[in-house]
């Protein structure tokens, strides 16, 4: 095999020729010191045999060893190898390195035969000796290269073999197979060096392409998952817009309906917005989760408080289905955040009462020394071996091919996992078809002193059970700041129906001509209610910072939004400004400009 030549390890030309060009690297960086090292030598074995040959002689000795001397500075001084040489130039360059030192080694071989002739057992033992250390040190600097290896070892050499053997005697017989086998053995070892050489390059090419093409593929996954993250965004936007809208105006209809046969059917309307404006907030959670803005706060907090109010948002779902729901109280302390570990065992509740058809859901939870186990069974339909890593991918559901949409949309799972890991807690699962799933929960038990200090109630929860809300009695006016006609008419009709003066503005013009026109402070600003995406790109929270700044409104400000990209997220709560996301119900809306102004001066509204 010659140096241009891929190896049995190489799989394309590009990475032989990687090979090569790292083995020119290796014998260039010691070219000039093999050759200088020869030209020396030369000049030994030719100052000896000057002055100890016949007088005739010594012209031809001069000859020969100026003839090597000046071969030696011609491949000094010859252009050399650099890495700036293009990698498809590399075969052309080892051969070029081949050939100069076979000339080399061709120019030393004369010197063998002419001074073994002197018949000096001194000399010829001293050329040899000089010859074979010459020779065997030069080509371990020539591994990489096999023909130039080769090429600088057979001439040379051979020159030596033949001149002891032409001339023989027992001293010189013994030196030539002496020769003969260091020869083969050194060259033998040359060439296992060689492989091991182009093996082990072959191996840390062929490792580095690997990782490049995992890189590609990591920053590939990335870039998917960032235009997915993008689109739903974008797609979550769009369609809060419009429901938005008929959130609002609904509500204004059923204030308006509210004792009259017809607002049965705009109860009926607002079912679907909120079990619309559900799914669009769980891909909003997951747009939360993914974007960072959800923090955990583990305490110490009694098991049971979350068991309980567990139960009861989950016994109607099972009554309907005719399922038992058995949740078993169990006395524990544990450690965690009481807010998202109820929203990871609502979503594993959840999921297990939409899968199962006939028997139940339990959820029990037991001490395992240090750790608390909880547990959700049921006994439905069981998850294969080869989907229990598919069902948490986000939309990916077993045995939903039609998408009923009463199994929801395929997020639950994936962020009951999400939490697991903010939280670290171990979700582990056991499934048998048609027999049924666990799902466990394993995060650590509170300390002693932690659960005598713990105080967490039911009631701390954030549950979507508040049927009546608060009304904010403002001194003054709402100033909306809307893009959207429909959104502005919705909203003003909405706050009109509950007493509240409301000031409608589609941008940053119009409120300034508001704010500096005749009777702008009457009456005052009370509330700066913002969209956070208004047309041509105009940011809503930094227009509503900035009307605050320039007129110094004296006013709470409160954001109304679609968004659900990551970064848009990680700004909004950055910036320490309340947000309400879209679509937005009456209860909404009153409770969180009620939150924004004084308790002394709120009034409670009827049933909503």
């Amino acid at each position: 095999m010659n140096d241009t030549t891929p190896g049995p390890l190489a799989q394309d030309g590009t990475l032989a020729l990687r090979v090569l060009r790292e083995h020119l690297a290796s014998v260039y960086a010691g070219h000039t010191t093999a050759i200088a090292a020869h030209g020396v030598f030369a000049l030994a074995i030719g100052v000896f045999g000057y002055f100890n040959v016949l007088p005739g002689h010594r012209a031809l000795v001069l000859g020969i060893v100026t003839t090597i001397v000046l071969m030696d500075l011609y491949v000094l001084l010859s252009k050399r190898w650099t890495p700036a040489v293009p990698l498809a130039d590399s075969p052309r360059w080892a051969r070029r390195y081949t050939v100069h030192v076979t000339l080399v080694s061709a120019m030393t071989a004369p010197c063998s035969l002419f001074l073994v002739a002197l018949q000096s057992p001194a000399m010829t033992t001293f050329v040899t000796v000089v010859i074979m250390g010459s020779w065997t040190r030069a080509v371990q600097a020539r591994w990489p290269l096999k023909g130039a290896m080769f090429g600088y070892g057979i001439p040379m050499m051979s020159g030596l073999i033949v001149a002891l053997a032409w001339y023989g005697s027992m001293l010189n017989w013994f030196l030539a197979g002496f020769a003969l086998l260091n020869l083969v053995l050194t060259l033998r070892e040359g060439v296992k060096q060689n492989e091991r050489l182009t093996a082990s390059l072959m191996l840390q090419f062929e490792n580095e392409a690997l990782a490049a093409q995992l890189r590609e593929q990591v920053a590939a996954t990335e870039r998917a998952s960032a235009e997915k993250t993008r689109f739903l965004a974008a797609a979550s936007h769009d369609l809060r817009q419009p429901m938005h809208a008929i959130a609002l105006f609904g509500a204004a209809l059923g204030s308006t309906l509210r004792r009259r046969p017809e607002i049965q059917n705009v109860e009926r309307l607002m079912r679907a917005v909120d079990a619309l404006g559900a799914s669009l907030d769980t891909m909003l959670d997951i747009s939360r989760l993914d974007a960072g803005v959800v923090q955990a706060a583990p305490r110490a907090l009694s098991l049971d408080a979350l068991l309980i109010p567990l139960h009861h948002t989950f016994s109607a779902q099972a009554e309907r289905k005719r399922l038992q729901l058995r949740v078993r109280a169990s006395g524990l302390w544990i450690h965690s955040d009481p807010q998202l570990l109820y929203r990871m065992l609502s979503n594993l509740v959840d999921n297990a009462l939409k899968y199962t058809t006939q028997g139940g859901v339990t959820v029990i939870a037991r001490p395992r020394g240090d750790q608390a186990w909880i547990e959700v069974r049921d006994t439905g339909i069981g998850i294969a071996p080869e989907q229990r890593d598919r069902i948490f991918e986000e939309f990916y559901q077993v045995d939903n091919l039609g998408r009923d949409r009463s199994r929801g949309l395929g997020i639950g799972l994936s962020i009951v996992q999400r939490l697991s890991r903010l939280l670290g807690h171990r979700i582990e699962l056991r499934s048998h078809i048609g027999r049924g799933t666990r799902f466990r929960v394993v995060l650590p038990l509170a300390e002693a002193s932690e659960a005598s200090a713990g105080a967490f109630s039911p009631l701390d929860l954030e549950l979507p059970v508040r049927q009546r809300f608060e009304v904010p009695a403002l001194r003054g006016r709402v100033l909306l700041i809307d893009d959207e006609e429909e959104i502005r008419k919705a909203m003003t009709e909405l706050m009109s129906a509950y007493g509240i003066e409301v000031a409608a503005v589609a941008d940053e013009a119009e409120a300034v001509a508001l704010l500096t026109g005749p009777g702008a402070q009457e009456p005052p600003v009370a509330l700066l209610l913002c969209d956070y995406r208004l047309s041509s790109g105009v940011d809503g929270l930094e227009l509503g910072l900035r009307l605050r700044e320039r007129f110094q409104l004296d006013a709470p400000m409160l954001l109304i939004t679609g968004e659900t990209a990551p970064e848009r997220l990680q700004r909004v709560r950055a910036s320490g400004v309340p947000v309400l996301f879209k679509p937005v119900t009456a209860a909404m809306l009153m409770q969180a400009m009620a939150e924004l102004v004084p308790a002394e001066r709120r009034t409670e509204a009827p049933d909503a």
